[in-house]
């Protein structure tokens, strides 16, 4: 039974683990894809360099 609960909790740690790469790799893709734009585009969309920063 314990050894159960232990393999539960390390596949809940790789689980949680991989989404966190996943949330990040979302957010670099999307802030390089942004950095791409020019200053008016990204005003167009009501964004400024310093939010590319700041994204999250």
């Amino acid at each position: 039974m314990t050894s159960r609960l232990n393999r539960s909790r390390h596949s809940g740690l790789i689980v949680s683990l991989i989404a966190s790469v996943l949330e990040w790799n979302d957010l670099r893709v999307t802030r390089k894809a942004l950095a791409k734009l020019s200053d008016r585009e990204l005003d167009d969309i009501g964004l400024t360099r310093f939010d590319l920063n700041r994204l999250r």
